[in-house]
């Protein structure tokens, strides 16, 4: 594993530091040695993330850092409103470069095409790598329809908002699913997830449309072909009641010819993860699955909470009520557990 420090000024534990509290969650590909956020130095991420201590300092910058841990690489830990970089992470990723640490970005502003950073990189010994990038014109696949016909089921994540959680259920319900002896994988559609090291996927909002949904397809065969698994967790992205974000949504759908769905919903969640001056409001569990299952022709099989905002016994309600009113197993995946969903998909197989 690439010994890796998170950047993440002044956003740690929020929605738009998403990048780093995935990685502080779990990361397969890099040990993450600490986070970036002047904010919080000194405290523990894991701490300052689920209220568990996980042994991760939180740094004030790069000089404080090194004091510390001798990391490979700086990977940018936001997930920015149109994937630009903050400009007040610039000086520290010129400091990262200057001190011959490679840096990994996320973001749909490419560090690599960014002159100062490439002549700080060249000249230092350091490498800069756009993981959003997507492939060349000559290396993108087509649609086929060929999802629908393998032999595995596919289980998209949905969910009624961005930021929603939606990755973090998929691990999670993977790591359950294969515990229980049911073999699972997962195809990433996002910057974090391939961050966090997951085997099989494609940075989806990146891709030109015409071949979004191909791209994703190919994915997931190329995970049915070389782990032959009995199921396919699908990261999901956006809301396909999002305004601002149904792309990702719909292709997810269109390219998994879904065998069934989970849905995710924020219950104190009331507007948009999106430019908070527009106040768009959220959608209901309601809307959200008339237009998943509109849309995907499968139905929602499960719902998944996330809790933010929320206390265990408020979470304990929730799931009670919703099972009642609409008939499917309700959890909140980190602090239930994922044993109803493993059970909904094991009558499916």
């Amino acid at each position: 594993m690439i010994d890796a420090l998170i950047l993440c000024e002044g956003k740690f534990g929020t929605t738009t530091g998403k990048t780093a509290n995935g990685l502080v969650r779990r990361s397969h590909k890099y040990r993450i040695v600490g986070v970036i956020d002047s904010s919080k130095t000194g405290q523990d991420a894991g701490m300052s993330l689920n209220g568990e201590k996980n042994g991760i300092p939180i740094f004030r910058d790069v000089a404080d850092a090194l004091s510390n841990t001798k990391p490979k690489c700086l990977i940018i830990g936001v997930a920015t409103v149109g994937g630009k970089l903050p400009p007040e992470f610039r000086p520290v990723i010129a400091d990262a470069l200057v001190r011959g640490i490679d840096v990994v970005s996320g973001l749909h502003e490419y560090l690599s095409d960014d002159e100062e950073f490439k002549a700080l990189a060249k000249k230092h010994g350091a490498t800069l790598t756009d993981i959003r990038r997507p492939p060349p014109l000559d290396k993108r696949h087509p649609f086929g329809d060929r999802a629908r016909h393998i032999g595995a089921l596919r289980i998209p994540i949905l969910g009624t908002d961005s930021a929603i959680g939606k990755r973090t259920s998929a691990w999670e319900l993977v790591d359950a699913l294969n515990e229980a002896g049911i073999k699972a994988v997962l195809v990433a559609t996002g910057q974090t997830g391939l961050l966090q090291g997951a085997w099989y996927g494609v940075p989806l909002d990146s891709i030109p449309g015409d071949y979004m949904v191909g791209e994703l397809e190919n994915a997931i065969m190329a995970a049915y072909e070389q782990e032959s698994p009995q199921v396919i967790v699908v990261e999901g992205q956006g809301a396909a009641s999002h305004p601002a974000y149904v792309c990702g949504s719909r292709a997810i759908m269109a390219a998994s010819a879904p065998s069934g769905i989970v849905l995710q919903h924020a219950p104190k969640r009331t507007t948009r993860n999106y430019h908070p001056e527009l106040k768009l409001p959220m959608a209901g569990i309601e809307r959200e699955r008339m237009l998943i299952e509109a849309f995907s022709g499968s139905k929602v099989v499960a719902l998944t909470i996330n809790h933010e905002q929320m206390t265990r016994g408020e979470v304990e309600r929730t799931a009670e009520e919703w099972e009642k009113k609409y008939g499917l197993p309700a959890c909140d995946p980190l602090w239930q557990g994922c044993g109803k969903l493993v059970e909904a998909i094991r009558k499916m197989l």
